[in-house]
């Protein structure tokens, strides 16, 4: 594996990985037609891989996470009609509002430690059949779950919050974004998880090191509005090959290897723990990102502002809140050096 470690250190997020030279090669080597018609074979490629990795019928490539679950959304629903989410959830926080906007949607926000939420939930939180109310109509969970640290849904948990929404006659949608960190850290095999949704987005630009791109799978009926919905958001694209060939080359190569960053993490999250001033159980990290809170006398913005002058960038998300990402531009050794700038800007700070 090529490992560049570039500097500064860049934790802000696993999506500013740089494609490697392996991948740039299948990039510019990728066989390109017109998407639009359906014409482009790299991408008819990726997205058979992906219907069959994801145990779908079909999928569709899309240029971003937030593209896939939007399509997935106006796919599965009516305007008018309300999704079950937690309230920590992506496609809540950091979509612009888009459900309501793309879809006529609102939200019923549900609470739970760390992103996830249980089958009495579900159940609690549908509506009564009537006309003064919004319909109940989907449920989406997102695995792993961002804000709760890189979370990994319990396989039982998803079974369970399905079957609450079948009896209710409710959708759902997984946001996989990066449900292969969660595959890679519990063994299960992607289908695993999506046998239990009726939509299932994958980001191929977070830790798999795509430049950019992502895929929703379902059934072909579903897909065909999904297909419809991307082409009225702008999201169509024409000799899109150069960079489905970058998504291809992840799912071979890029996979496996997300243990090193769950590893990474964790010696991190370690790392951290033990420094005065910051609080963080590193048994909460499951996967690649890591959540740590300053002593109330340090601010998170001041923190991160003085982190970033000495070399290592990380995100302030609250006042005294941080967030650090691991991923496959940064090797242990990279990491090492980047605890020891944390240790010495902390001390600083405090």
């Amino acid at each position: 594996m090529e490992t560049k470690d570039p500097f500064p250190i860049d934790l802000r997020s696993d999506t500013v990985t740089r494609p490697s030279s392996g991948m740039r090669r299948a990039m510019a080597e990728a066989e390109v037609g017109d998407d639009v018609f359906g014409d482009d074979p790299t991408v008819n490629r990726l997205q058979e891989r992906v219907a069959s990795l994801l145990g779908k019928e079909t999928a569709l490539y899309v240029p971003s996470g937030t593209m896939g679950n939007e399509v997935a959304i106006r796919a599965l629903t009516e305007p008018g009609d309300e999704i079950i989410v937690h309230r920590h959830s992506h496609v809540y926080l950091y979509e612009g509002g888009a459900p309501a906007m793309l879809s006529g949607c609102s939200f019923h926000l549900l609470e739970g430690a760390r992103g996830l939420f249980d089958a009495a939930d579900v159940h609690a939180a549908v509506r009564e059949d009537d006309s003064h109310m919004p319909r109940s109509r989907l449920v989406v969970l997102e695995n792993t779950h961002n804000r709760g640290g890189g979370s990994v849904w319990p396989l039982a948990q998803v079974a369970a919050v399905h079957r609450a929404a079948r009896e209710h006659d409710l959708r759902l949608h997984l946001d996989g974004a990066r449900l292969m960190n969660a595959c890679v850290a519990t063994g299960h095999a992607p289908a695993d998880y999506t046998q239990y949704a009726d939509t299932v987005s994958i980001c191929f630009s977070k830790g798999l090191g795509a430049p950019v791109g992502s895929a929703v799978a379902g059934t072909r009926e579903v897909m065909r509005r999904a297909h419809r919905a991307r082409k009225v958001f702008g999201g169509g694209m024409r000799q899109a090959g150069v960079i489905a060939a970058a998504a291809l080359y992840a799912l071979d190569h890029n996979v496996a290897r997300l243990a090193e960053d769950h590893a990474n993490a964790r010696r991190l999250a370690e790392a951290l723990a033990a420094m005065p001033g910051i609080t963080l159980d590193p048994a909460t990290v499951e996967t690649n990102i890591v959540y740590f809170d300053l002593d109330p006398t340090i601010g998170a913005d001041a923190f991160c502002d003085a982190l970033h002058e000495a070399g290592v960038w990380m995100l302030s998300v609250s006042a005294h809140r941080v967030r650090a990402v691991t991923h496959l531009d940064v090797s242990r050794a990279g990491f090492e050096k980047a605890i020891d700038i944390i240790a010495r800007t902390l001390k600083a700070c405090g």
